[in-house]
């Protein structure tokens, strides 16, 4: 299902004629369950209960569940038992409709590799009652928990966090790897759900890449350097850029915790920020692209097709964007010559996807 509707965009968005492209099957997991490493569910209240899960289809009534088959079963135990324990201290949830109470959402981050967890209190305003017992008994249930944090939203929003985040008790960060790489995860770090496939996604940018050891790239909407790491080991110089800030403090904390020093990581729009690189003589072998849902910007698909990287490598959450910007690089002088279809999200219909693009070498 998920490799034909690859193919299905590919023909009929970027107007590819699949006879030149080979569209790999998905691949998929071995044990599609239990993959997601981080849950955060909404809390409401019932019959004086509280109640923490997901919300009914159309609606904002919370179903209370037990378990979720495609989260960390961990994490399941931990949201579980953050709600009961909240619950025997009489915290009230957060009502929507009134903007009254107090908690709004669990978030529970969970390392599959390090085993170390993190728990998010989102709450309406910054005090916690009942703090200093909240915190025992989360801790004396869970010794593996490294980390608990506050983050605060007093706004009417359905946007789950706030701008302040605190830590109450234990570190800032937790820690897991992708591969032999070990990441540095805040509260709000942006961090794949599915670490078992996204090795085999980055395993498969890397192969695309064809790094020699002596190659310069650039990898736009780099995030917190996950890829950018990744291909670093097999590279001479990695630069990488990102419009958020802190996920750039991150990329270059991730780059120390891996003794990478051959990554250079800079913040703002990859439109604006690679021109500049180019202007200063600095041009990429390969390019890697892992942009969000909405595809590449104009302007970045322009600039690449005037810096003319020998090879593109572009990771995609959206098959649609996927094959538009792949009409936009063909039309620039780019050759797509393969498509690798994930399964990074079993049970959905989403699909993730890795093309690699050569330089069409009859083109000027």
């Amino acid at each position: 299902f998920k490799q034909k509707q690859v193919k299905d965009v590919l023909e009929r968005i970027g107007k590819l004629d699949l006879s030149n492209v080979t569209v790999h099957p998905t691949l998929g997991m071995q044990d599609p369950w239990n993959y997601r490493n981080k849950a955060q569910v909404p809390v409401g209240e019932r019959e004086g209960g509280l109640v923490a899960g997901f919300y009914q289809q159309r609606s904002h009534d919370i179903i209370d569940m037990n378990a979720c088959l495609i989260q960390q079963s961990k994490n399941d135990e931990a949201v579980q038992a953050v709600k009961d324990i909240c619950a025997n201290y009489g915290v009230k949830a957060y009502n929507e409709e009134r903007h009254k109470g107090w908690l709004r959402h669990i978030m529970v981050r969970y390392g599959v590799i390090t085993g170390e967890m993190m728990i998010v209190f989102i709450t309406k305003t910054n005090d916690f009652p009942h703090k200093a017992k909240i915190i025992e008994d989360i801790t004396a249930q869970f010794p593996h928990v490294k980390s608990i944090v506050q983050n605060i939203n007093p706004n009417k929003t359905n946007v789950i966090f706030g701008n302040e985040t605190n830590v109450i008790w234990g570190e800032e960060y937790i820690y897991d790897l992708i591969g032999d790489v070990k990441f540095a995860i805040s509260a709000r770090s942006f961090y794949q759900v599915n670490p078992e496939q996204t090795k085999v996604l980055y395993d498969k940018a890397l192969e695309y890449a064809e790094l020699k050891g002596e190659d310069t790239v650039i990898d736009a909407y780099c995030g917190i350097g996950t890829i950018s790491l990744f291909l670093a080991k097999q590279a001479k110089k990695v630069y990488g850029v990102e419009i958020v800030p802190e996920a750039i403090e991150d990329a270059k904390r991730n780059s120390e915790l891996n003794g990478i020093t051959n990554a250079e990581f800079a913040v703002g729009e990859a439109e604006t920020v690679i021109p500049k690189w180019y202007e200063e003589g600095i041009t990429a072998d390969t390019l890697v692209v892992d942009p969000p849902r909405k595809g590449c910007d104009e302007a970045l698909l322009r600039t690449i097709v005037e810096m003319k990287p020998k090879r593109v490598v572009y990771v995609s959450c959206n098959p649609g964007t996927l094959a538009r910007d792949l009409r936009v690089l063909e039309d620039g002088g780019y050759a797509t010559r393969e498509v690798q279809p994930v399964d990074m999200f079993p049970h959905t219909n989403h699909v993730e996807c890795v093309a690699v693009l050569e330089r069409n070498i009859n083109i000027n």
